[in-house]
């Protein structure tokens, strides 16, 4: 059986890498060879590491802890007798799936008023936050001084599109905002994302706007099933009309697409 020293330090080289991983802990047991409390995990690169001590049990274990990585749940409980039913059957054992990933990335492109703000909310809110722009002004340090803006990332974007690149990479993990002030810098920033699979892309605008920019990469040649992804205009509809606000509009939506939720009234339950 690992040890919790052990278990802490895999899981922390997991993060480091980059990956995510599924810690799974058994909850509720009446078998002395299953203690409450025995865990292992399974990272989405293959990589396992510790034993429930059936060979069934963790075989099954690491084949849902692949579906359970592939959903956009965060926690889940099942018990032995559902995952093992068709091959050795087990008492049933209660198991908790733990979905553990590095803090969420937030690239935003554009640090004028919307960018500025959408930076310091998606600070709070506990996002890793990039900010670019191709003025060096805009992204001073000295504009984000306080003790948790001081974790904003700033880079000055002295070409958007190979910013985007490097900060995007292979865009796992990670949302972009396009707030710039023009649809040049909207073009250079999308046509760095067109490949990559970020979690999010939205982009700020008019209808009129987004549409120029998006035919102008459908003419280029860009694949239609990538563009179809970007949300533009970008967020939710609060009806928001200061920068503050429209932040908060697009903040909303990026949370509602990683969990994958709707971003209707919670109160619709109830008149439903």
């Amino acid at each position: 059986m690992s040890t919790n020293t052990e278990l802490t330090n895999r899981i922390s080289e997991i993060l480091a890498r980059g990956a995510t991983a599924v810690l799974v802990t058994i909850v509720e047991s009446t078998v002395a060879k299953l203690p409450v409390g025995t865990k292992m995990t399974v990272s989405n690169d293959g990589e396992r590491f510790g034993t429930f001590g059936n060979a069934a049990l963790d075989e099954s274990v690491i084949r849902e802890s692949g579906t359970f990585l592939n959903s956009r749940d965060t926690t889940r409980v099942l018990d032995t007798l559902a995952l093992t039913a068709k091959e050795e059957p087990l008492s049933d054992v209660r198991i908790l799936f733990e979905k553990v990933a590095p803090e969420p990335r937030l690239v935003i492109a554009g640090a004028g008023h919307v960018g500025a703000s959408l930076a310091r909310l998606a600070a709070i809110a506990g996002f890793r936050v990039t900010l670019m722009d191709d003025r060096a002004e805009f992204v001073d340090r000295s504009l984000f001084s306080s003790p948790r803006e001081e974790s904003i990332e700033l880079v000055k974007a002295d070409d958007w599109h190979e910013a985007m690149s490097n900060v995007v990479g292979n865009g796992r993990g990670v949302s972009v905002a396009i707030v710039t002030r023009g649809h040049k810098q909207d073009e250079e920033c999308l046509h760095a994302l067109v490949n990559a699979k970020a979690e999010y892309v939205g982009m700020i605008g008019s209808k009129r706007r987004t549409n120029i920019v998006l035919q102008k990469l459908r003419d280029e040649g860009a694949d239609e099933n990538n563009l179809k992804r970007v949300r533009a205009p970008i967020g939710l509809d609060i009806g928001a009309v200061s920068p503050e606000e429209v932040a908060l509009s697009i903040l909303a939506e990026i949370i509602a697409e990683r969990y994958g939720a709707t971003g209707l009234p919670l109160s619709d339950w109830r008149r439903r």
